[in-house]
């Protein structure tokens, strides 16, 4: 049996599943639609979410907290990888054959292990995020905006049209590329159309096809 679903909702156009880490499963759906629509919804997806559930089970996932030791699963990029951790006195982070190492003078030390990723994750989002934004902004004008990467609890990102800003949410580094230039595109797209409206859509679609596929994936436990 699926454990108990939360259903919001919104005014949104499409609807998105979701099952988080504690094992709690959220639909968020459109405002008109019919509670049997959700039930068909849910019944088509029961497998799926099990499978998520059965999941996090596996790995002992119960909460987000983090121990910062070795064998522990990181996303970057779209990709878990596992933490190996090692006594050293130059204290650093790198990625390296399938792993993130994390090297640190004292293993039992959970705040200075937490800083140090935290640190390693703010330096690529900024890289990383930053490379992707200048692939493509020129899709959308030739006067290039200002860019900034921020801790974002509610957004992937934003823009303002009046600054002429773009801001992308910094754990968009955990996603795939192809989730993170939705997020760009969408935002680039602001600066044309600075609202939600049928236009604004429109323009979307015609910069980018298949955005509805990249936004479900983005917002997707996998």
């Amino acid at each position: 049996m699926i454990k108990s679903v939360e259903i919001v909702k919104k005014d949104i156009k499409n609807m998105y599943l979701s099952v988080n880490p504690d094992c709690s499963v959220i639909l968020k759906a459109p405002m008109d639609t019919p509670d049997s629509f959700i039930e068909s919804f849910l019944k088509k997806k029961e497998s799926w979410i099990e499978k998520q559930v059965t999941h996090f089970k596996s790995i002992g996932v119960t909460n987000t907290e983090k121990r910062y030791v070795s064998g522990e699963s990181f996303k970057y990029f779209g990709k878990n990888y596992r933490l190996k951790v090692h006594k050293s006195s130059e204290e650093r982070v790198s990625l390296y054959r399938g792993y993130i190492h994390l090297y640190v003078a004292d293993k039992e030390d959970i705040v200075r292990k937490k800083q140090l990723i935290e640190n390693w994750y703010n330096a690529k989002s900024k890289e990383k995020l930053f490379e992707i934004f200048i692939e493509n902004y020129s899709k959308v004008t030739n006067n290039i905006p200002n860019f900034a990467v921020r801790k974002m609890k509610k957004r992937w990102g934003s823009c303002n049209f009046e600054k002429n800003k773009i801001i992308l949410n910094e754990k968009l580094i955990e996603k795939p590329k192809y989730c993170i230039e939705y997020v760009v595109f969408h935002e680039l797209a602001h600066l044309k159309h600075p609202n939600h409206s049928r236009e604004f859509y429109n323009y979307l679609t015609y910069l980018m096809p298949d955005w509805e596929f990249r936004r479900e994936r983005l917002n997707e436990v996998n």
